[in-house]
């Protein structure tokens, strides 16, 4: 693949007016440096033209797409932007893009819409799903219309289109910009071919570059180098469409020089030239030529993009002169031998005539020629004599020089030349042409002081717990047997302890702390060499941590000799300090019956140390206090299930590996809520052995992740359409529910249908529910045996429903709707109910038979006193066939109440009474033919209301005969005022006790003693019989004043009972 740099060459101003000033919007894109964007790339040309569109006045909706007309080659990919500003509502709009096709300008194609998936006309489908063409969201309100490759047909005027989320319509809605499909004529040729040049020659390659398009555009050639290894394209230099040339990076340089150009031959021949080859120019090379067109928002985009075939360059590396190498084999100790070899390297194929001359501190001290005799110094040739000097050839290539014993003679810098000889004939030696030399200096070894070095293996002076601890003591320079004693200070002591010691013998002597973990392996003490001694610990503790001490004695005689010391101190980490451990899940909010995972990560920093871990998963209920254990995976693998319900360990799946443990929940339920976090615990091994015993040396818990179990979102939908059905009288009627769409998954469905009477005061009834159980529950008001068989539903498929109704009549005229709520069965046993709708209505009316049943409608309203009877009518306006029979039904409607059922005569003359105290109250009978009355009995005050009656018709139908209901009607209605009864002076007495005893007591109390005094005076004048007349007129006044007294109250009497009548006849 070639790089996917984007362009950089082209720059662009846009100025939009905004509430009367103006603003700029720069942008700069550049030509394209490097190969091809994929075709289904964007070009960037589009997103700077959405950074002039987001800058539009949002005081009311605008919609713009980019400046048009648009001009793209087929086969190519489009980009066209959208945007919508001083939009309402949702940040995140609705877009919808159509095309009008050039042939049909007025027929809109759909094409693609960002929310709804159906929006898509079939034509472009397939296009859709495969993402040819797709909407590409930049931000909230701003798009991109991608088509990968176009196509002839893909021409035309394009519209972008907004849904109103504004509350009102203010404003634009759409946009349009016109799109032309132009072919694609661009043409770049270069036949393929293989060159071969050497190092330094120089290089030229030309390509053919054509077009034939009838638009403005604009041409760009650049060369490439593809190296063997490699997918990476070099660019060589380029000529921009601005007719710039640009070198690439790598070539910078010696495009400066001259040695790299581009010229242009002609109208079409594009030319390279690079002067003195490299290596590295070594590769494939091409050429590339991108065709750009200007849009009228004054940017640049490329149209089409083609390559040559590719050239091979091999560059054959200029020849070198030999080279010398030398090396030295010696221990630089006085006595010991030193011995130097001199090596030629060359790469020419012939034989080679070489001949080496060997020099000390710039003095000649011996040669070889190419003959192969030998030539010393006198110095050198008596110790070579000697045997103690040796000068050779080893191979045609290889010399050497060799000192059996060194010594501070032999010291200083040695060279070795080495010439090229080069000879006409092979019997004369001819002169040296070429010569190459190498130096090495050497330096007799001092002896050494003897010296004590105590080392860590690897150098690690930090380490994990339960990683291996060993230590190197080695003294420098011994000649006489040793021993070695180990000390160790703990941590924030200043003791040290006795660890162990070594004789020199090979016993070995451990301090007592350490006894037990020698016996399990765990310490050892070892005699690596003469001069080496190895302290090993295993499966450290954060006890061995500290400062270690080595002591070594060199035994130069019987009673001992000299010692060294030496200390070094080490740091133990704790196990827990270097365990992390983190819980991820990428589904914080998980649908009920989904299966969510949960992630525990574990990182060690102490990688390279395998230590054992246990994980367990703890699960805290939502509302619950305590964490509760769900599963544990130890060390040797064994799964350890927590104390909970065994439903719980089937729907669980979880896992381990080195680097974490992942817990898989099937089947989501409500339960499942609540917080999740794992605890890891690492492992120590007690002995050396692989399979001992264990302790735990950390413990990390990880954060809590909460995990909320949430019901999917409904997609339930019911045919909403209404509908009015007409049948005949005493056939089945067929309601459908008609189910269009449910979510996906454990869902069930229940059907619940109402029933509207034609009453206009009636309500809905309850006539069943079929539950998500299948169990089917009646209404109170459709609960009867006769209810239950005419009325039942089927469920005729898992997407229709239908309430059939048996021998229909009169009295199911009205209307019929469904309620179908979705719900879903979870694990736990439960259902969940996700979403409700109510279908479209039904009206169901019978087929008119030639009845004419109409009941007078006469509204009035009538007044009565309290504890008096009313009697209200309810009369047919025509007289009834004789074939038919009627049966009424009264109803009562008071202020703040629902209509309420008194009394129903059937067709039968059976009376049903609403309720059980009406039976008393209320008289209903038929007066005659056409007449039914009502009669209410000493009305009261809660008797107020609207009283209307029903009346419905009846007639034999069927074989055998059958009452079926024809029609019915209903009466008009009679407003019943009762009205509180004005007192009369009787009853005012009647009403209250403590007048009434008064009168009729006090009365008693005043004529007792009136009678006997008047006893007492009659007695007392017949005594005086003889008084004077005088005393007997005035008895005779006292009889007269009181019988006139009596006359004046029957009078008042009189008054107040001629008042009462007054006042009812005003009443009345």
């Amino acid at each position: 693949m070639l790089p996917e740099d984007s362009s950089r060459a082209l720059a662009f101003q846009v100025c939009v007016s905004l509430n009367g000033k103006r603003s700029h919007v720069h942008g700069t894109r550049e030509k394209a440096t490097s190969l091809p964007l994929p075709m289904g790339s964007v070009p960037l040309v589009t997103t700077y033209v959405l950074l002039f569109l987001t800058e539009l006045s949002t005081g009311q909706r605008r919609v713009t797409v980019q400046k048009g007309p648009l001009y793209r080659a087929e086969g190519y990919p489009v980009s066209i932007a959208c945007n919508v500003t001083g939009h309402q509502g949702l940040a995140e709009q609705t877009f919808q893009w159509s095309i009008y096709k050039p042939d049909k300008p007025d027929r809109e194609v759909q094409i693609i819409s960002t929310k709804d998936p159906d929006f898509t006309y079939a034509f472009y489908t397939l296009r859709v799903q495969r993402r040819d063409i797709y909407v590409e969201r930049i931000q909230g309100n701003s798009v991109l219309l991608h088509i990968s490759k176009l196509q002839t047909q893909d021409a035309g005027e394009y519209e972008c289109h907004t849904l109103n989320t504004d509350g009102k319509y203010f404003g634009s809605y759409s946009d349009k910009v016109i799109l032309t499909v132009i072919p694609d004529t661009l043409s770049v040729t270069m036949s393929p071919q293989t060159l071969n040049r050497e190092e330094g020659e120089s290089l030229t390659l030309t390509c053919e570059v054509s077009k034939a398009t009838t638009q403005h555009t604009h041409l760009s050639v650049s060369w490439y180098q593809l190296q063997e290894r490699g997918n990476q394209a070099t660019e060589i230099i380029s000529l921009s469409k601005d007719f710039i040339l640009i070198p690439g990076s790598s070539y910078t340089e010696r495009f400066s020089a001259g040695d790299v150009r581009l010229d242009k031959i002609g109208n079409t021949a594009f030319r390279l030239s690079i002067g003195r080859l490299q290596p590295v120019d070594q590769g494939q090379l091409f050429c590339e030529a991108i065709e750009w067109i200007q849009d009228p928002d004054e940017t640049w985009t490329f149209i089409t993009r083609k390559q040559t075939d590719k050239a091979t360059l091999i560059v054959q590396p200029e020849v070198k002169d030999f080279q010398v190498d030398i090396s030295v084999e010696s221990s630089f100790a006085v006595g010991q031998p030193l011995r130097l070899i001199c090596s030629v390297a060359s790469k020419s194929s012939q034989n080679q005539r070489l001949q080496v001359v060997w020099f000390l501190n710039a003095t000649d001290i011996g040669n070889i020629d190419a003959s192969g005799v030998l030539g010393l110094k006198k110095d050198y040739e008596e110790r070579a004599n000697l045997g103690q000097l040796q000068v050779s050839k080893i191979s045609p290539k290889a010399f050497t020089f060799t000192i059996s014993s060194m010594g501070p003679r032999d010291e200083g810098t040695y060279r070795c030349e080495v010439a090229e000889v080069v000879s006409a004939h092979e019997d004369f030696p001819g002169l040296p042409q070429r010569k190459q030399f190498a130096d090495i200096t050497v330096r007799l070894r001092k002896p050494r002081a003897k010296t004590l070095e105590l080392s860590a293996e690897n150098g690690k002076r930090s380490i994990w717990e339960g990683e291996a601890l060993i230590f190197c003591c080695k003294l420098n320079g011994a000649e006489h047997p040793l021993s070695v004693i180990w000390w160790h200070t703990p941590v924030n002591l200043q003791q040290p302890e006795f660890l162990g010691s070594l004789e020199k013998d090979g016993t070995v002597h451990l301090g007592p702390s350490y006894k037990d973990r020698s016996n399990d392996g765990s310490i050892g003490l070892k005699k690596e060499n003469v001069a080496t001694f190895r302290l090993e610990i295993f499966n450290t503790l954060m006890t061995d941590g500290g400062t270690y001490e080595c002591k070594v004695t060199e035994f130069q005689n019987k009673d001992g000799g000299s010692s060294w010391t030496q200390k070094t101190p080490v740091t133990v980490n704790s196990l827990n300090s270097g365990l992390h451990v983190t819980l991820q899940s990428r589904q914080p909010k998980v649908t009920i019956s989904d299966t969510f995972a949960l992630s525990c990560i574990i990182r060690f920093d102490y990688s390279g140390l395998k230590v054992p871990i246990t994980v367990t998963w703890q699960f805290q209920p939502r509302g619950a206090l305590d964490y509760q254990q769900l599963v544990t995976i130890t060390q040797n693998g064994t799964i350890e299930w927590g104390h909970f319900q065994e439903q719980m360990q089937k729907k669980i799946k979880v896992s381990q590996s080195s680097s974490g443990s992942q817990l898989l929940i099937y089947d989501a339920t409500e339960e499942d809520t609540g917080i999740y976090q794992c605890k890891v615990e690492a492992y120590q091994r007690e002995t050396q052995y692989t399979y001992g015993p264990t302790r735990r040396a950390a413990m990390v818990i990880s954060h809590p992740v909460g995990i909320d179990i949430t019901l999917p979102e409904s997609q339930l939908m019911v045919k909403s359409d209404s509908q009015v059905q007409e049948i005949s009288i005493n056939t089945e009627a067929d309601i459908e529910c008609s189910i269009l769409s449910q979510t996906k998954g454990k869902t069930q469905i229940s059907v619940t249908w109402y029933y509207l009477p034609p009453s206009r005061e009636a309500s809905w009834l309850k006539i069943l529910e079929t539950d998500q159980d299948d169990v089917v529950k009646y209404g109170d008001d459709f609960h009867s045996p006769k209810k239950k068989q005419k009325l039942h539903s089927e469920k005729v498929s898992k997407d229709l429903f239908q309430l059939h109704i048996q021998n229909v009549d009169n009295s199911d005229q009205g209307t019929y709707h469904c309620t179908v709520e979705e719900w879903l069965w979870s694990t736990s046993g439960s259902w969940h109910k996700l979403g409700e709708k109510e279908s479209g209505k039904t009206e169901l009316k019978l087929k008119p038979i030639g009845s004419k049943l109409k009941v007078m409608k006469t509204n009035h309203t009538e007044n009565t006193l309290e504890h008096r009877d009313v009697t209200i009518n309810c009369s047919l306006e025509s007289p009834s066939p004789s074939a038919s029979i009627f049966s009424v039904v009264w109803f009562r409607m008071q202020e703040h109440s629902t209509v309420t059922v008194l009394v129903e005569m059937q067709h039968d003359g059976v009376l049903k009474y609403g309720k059980e105290e009406h039976r008393g109250k209320l008289h209903c009978y038929r007066s005659s033919a056409g007449d039914f009355v009502l009669k209410l009995r000493s009305v009261e005050m809660v008797d107020n209301g609207i009283y209307w009656c029903k009346v419905e018709e009846w007639q034999l139908h069927g074989s055998p005969s059958k009452w079926v209901s024809q029609a019915s009607d209903e009466s008009g209605h009679m407003l019943l005022r009762v009205l509180h009864s004005e007192p009369t002076f009787s009853s005012r007495i009647c009403s209250s006790s403590f007048l009434l005893y008064f009168l009729v007591i006090y009365p008693f109390v005043i004529f007792i003693p009136l009678l006997i005094f008047t006893c007492c005076l009659h007695r007392k004048a017949k005594k005086m019989s003889l008084q004077s007349s005088k005393e007997r007129q005035g008895e005779a006044l006292w009889v007269g004043l009181k019988r006139a007294e009596g006359n004046f109250l029957n009078y008042n009497d009189c008054k107040s009972d001629e008042k009462l009548e007054e006042e009812e006849d005003e009443i009345n």
